[in-house]
This record gives C-alpha cells, sequence and structure tokens, in this order.
C-alpha cells in the first residue's frame, strides 16, 4: 500500500492572526483569518496530499475556554475553508498544559504519529508549517520537512537562530505553499 503525503499546518500564526494581548482565541468573533488562506488551502487541497491542523492549545486545561468553544471555532474555521473550495483532513488538537509533558503537545511529535496511522501517512515525504521553533522540530522530530512562517510568533531574525533551521522560511502561508507545492517529494 503507497503511503500518503501530507501536509501539517498549525492554526495561530499559520492560518489566523495569532493572538494579540490574550495568550488564546476564545471565541470565534476573535479569529481572523490571515491574509491568502483560503487561497492556499484550496491550492493544497487540489493536490494529493493530506491537509491536517495541528495546534497546542492549553487554553482548555487552563479554564480559559473550554473544549466546546473551541469545537465552534474550529467548526466555523472548517466551514469558511469549505465553502472557499478548500479542505481540512483532520483536526488535531493537544489541550494539555505543558507541565503535563503529554506526548501530544508541540514540540512531541504525537499529533503528527496519530495522524499517520490513521491516514497511512509518509512522514518522510511530508510537510509542517508552523510560526515558531516548537512547530519545526516536532516536525523535524517526526522526519518531516518543516517550513516556517513569518506570520506569527517569530520574526526572520529569531528564525535564522533556529537549530536546526527548517528546511524553508517563507514570508506566509501562500508563500509556504509555492515552495511545497514544487517539490515532487513533499
Amino acid at each position: 500500500m503507497k503511503r500518503v503525503r501530507a501536509v501539517f499546518l498549525d492554526r495561530d500564526g499559520v492560518i489566523n492572526f495569532p493572538p494579540s494581548a490574550k495568550r488564546y482565541i476564545t471565541r470565534w468573533e476573535e479569529f481572523r483569518f490571515l491574509p491568502g488562506v483560503l487561497d492556499s488551502v484550496k491550492k493544497l487541497s487540489s493536490s494529493r496530499r493530506k491537509i491536517i491542523l495541528v495546534s497546542n492549545q492549553a487554553g482548555v486545561e487552563r479554564g480559559v475556554f473550554s473544549k466546546a468553544n473551541l469545537k465552534e471555532i474550529t467548526r466555523k474555521m472548517l466551514h469558511a475553508i469549505e465553502s472557499r473550495g478548500g479542505r481540512i483532513d483532520a483536526v488535531y488538537y493537544c489541550t494539555h498544559i505543558p507541565e503535563r509533558h503529554c506526548r501530544c503537545r508541540k514540540p512531541r511529535a504525537g499529533m503528527l504519529r496519530k495522524a499517520a496511522r490513521r491516514f497511512s501517512l509518509d512522514l518522510r515525504r511530508s510537510v509542517v508549517v508552523g510560526d515558531n521553533a516548537t512547530d519545526i522540530k516536532m516536525g523535524q522530530s517526526a522526519g518531516c520537512r518543516a517550513v516556517l512562517v513569518l506570520t506569527g510568533m517569530t520574526g526572520r531574525t529569531a528564525a535564522k537562530k533556529i537549530s536546526p533551521p527548517p528546511d524553508f522560511i517563507a514570508r506566509d502561508l501562500s508563500a509556504a505553499t509555492r515552495w511545497i507545492l514544487k517539490r515532487k517529494a513533499a
């Protein structure tokens, strides 16, 4: 059986504007797609890759927002993506606080491995797109290529200090998508 490639997307800072003063997006009214994201997800969707969202959302365990709030935000986000011709095949959240040291919390690769089992993914031919070092480390630890976008938590100067470095540093998801689609093995 041929294993499938995937593009793993972080949420805050890749799909939507990251939270400002607060640390979390707690309701749909605070969620705003970054420019070009809906078109980028549509382009990725037209490839033969699985599109999977992976995101730490410890605000649930901290009591900042509920699982119901998170599900509502996700439902509306997916609807908006689908209404523009895109798709997200699966969504994985780690809702644990860092002190739990769970396997699913980035930079650990538990969410990637869970998706790989479910979809028979070839992680070595897959790509993680994130906006900070934990996303990059998660992807690298699973054997994925890793792309850092500069639309979230990490600026260009800090991006150059990530070690080992990402495979590519992109201005935004549109540039990351062009890079991904040019690569036959990714």
